[in-house]
């Protein structure tokens, strides 16, 4: 029997078809994504993308609602069971408008956000100026120190005192160490600052208990449920029960309509997946490969930024090879590694090259592969970035690239178009 899909439109069909082949057939090494699990990805195709669910359980402006409702019943309670939090909401479509509902909710425009550079490791949403965050509100921004490239906390409780910022976020896109959230709740309470945590990247080893957990330290933290946590593209909000009523207010009807109830339904399944026994695992197992990851960069001559990680990232400082950020991306995408080109702090050229690459492991373990597959995967980078214009090098690459998909495969049975 043919795919409806097929039958309907065999462009997408061919589209979608194709993405698995390059999933299945790509060493994928972008920190921020994963690849979830086959029950997650049912629930994403489900039934549940049918209904309209405007509002929350027990409370929606629609009939018809009462199986979605379990669905988000489950997903919140597991969100606040993983996360020790006392309030928890899963409708937001994305990290950054988990962000933007906490803004809304505690602050007003014009009030002051102090967060990390954008160029030292923080986000858009973080009060970038061409971003809604730097446009709402003004936004003044710590920084690393030039040595050791670790956030300069005397700088953030100078800037502190000195802004008197209304929120005060921690948390960061490309960060490869702890960050110190009670350290940060110092400051805050010592300029009555709201303190946000943006966890998007870490948040399944802050679960697996491997990170220090921002939940006691903050009056409110954002996530992502993909990442680190396995799950599908979204995002999530714990707060204080005291700010409850506020956050949820403005996700809905504040800040979006219906929620996206077959996404809702699969963060509940990566939430409970979160719960296993095997979860601390595979988190345990993201770290170490991280770790080898950059032991095997550094082995090759390569200088990490901040000498190395303590999460599931690193990120690599070319400037000293001669390549760019982007000219690395696009050879290592040539031979189906895929990387994402980064500035690194203090970095002299602009975005649109850089000087750096971030590299992660949670794609990589959730192929199952091991540290001696990582120190493999650091020989083909290197080659390939060494090589630069000789085919035949490349060529031999991914050949190898080939294989190493081919012995570990992206799901355990079959997935297919």
């Amino acid at each position: 029997m043919l795919s409806p899909l097929l039958q309907v439109d065999p462009e997408v069909f061919d589209a979608i078809s194709s993405e698995v082949r390059r999933q299945q057939t790509t060493l994928e090494l972008i920190a921020s994504e994963n690849f979830v699990s086959l029950a997650v990805l049912e629930a994403l195709g489900s039934v549940m993308t049918n209904k309209y669910a405007e509002g929350y359980p027990g409370a929606r402006y629609y009939g018809g609602c009462e199986w979605v409702d379990v669905a988000e019943r489950l997903a919140i309670a597991r969100a606040k069971e993983v996360f020790g939090a006392e309030h928890a909401n899963v409708q937001p479509h994305s990290g950054t408008q988990a962000n933007m509902a906490v803004y809304f909710a505690m602050l007003e425009p014009g009030d002051t956000i102090l967060s990390m550079k954008l160029d030292m490791g923080g986000h858009l949403s973080h009060g970038y100026k061409k971003n809604f965050s730097g446009r709402a509100y003004p936004a003044v921004f710590y920084g690393v120190n030039r040595e050791t490239e670790q956030i300069e906390f005397d700088e953030v409780r100078a800037l502190a005192k000195e802004h008197r910022p209304k929120i005060i976020v921690c948390g960061a896109s490309a960060y490869s160490r702890i960050i110190h959230f009670s350290r940060f709740a110092e400051i805050a309470r010592e300029v009555g600052a709201y303190l946000m945590a943006d966890i998007a990247h870490v948040a399944g080893l802050v679960a697996a208990k491997l990170h220090p957990d921002p939940v006691p330290h903050c009056d409110v933290v954002t996530a992502t449920t993909h990442k680190t946590m396995r799950g599908p593209r979204g995002g999530i909000i714990l707060a204080r029960q005291e700010f409850a009523k506020k956050v949820d207010s403005q996700v809905f009807p504040g800040m979006q309509g219906g929620p996206l109830m077959h996404v809702i339904a699969a963060k509940a399944i990566a939430l409970k997946e979160a719960m296993a026994p095997d979860f601390l695992t595979y988190q345990e197992q993201i770290m170490k490969n991280a770790r080898a990851l950059a032991l095997g960069m550094e082995n090759r001559g390569y200088r990490l930024v901040t000498g190395g990680t303590d999460n599931h990232m690193v990120l690599v400082d070319l400037s000293g090879s001669g390549l760019t950020g982007r000219r690395a991306t696009e050879l290592l995408e040539s031979v189906d590694i895929t990387v994402n080109k980064n500035l690194i702090p203090f970095d002299q050229k602009p975005p649109s090259e850089a000087s750096g690459i971030r590299i992660g492991s949670p794609a990589l373990t959730s192929r199952r592969m091991r540290e001696p597959e990582m120190d493999l995967i650091c020989d083909l980078i290197h080659k390939t970035l060494t090589a630069d214009k000789d085919q035949a090098v490349h060529a031999k690459v991914k050949i190898q690239v080939r294989d190493l998909c081919e012995a570990y495969p992206l799901y355990q049975r079959s997935y297919h178009m």
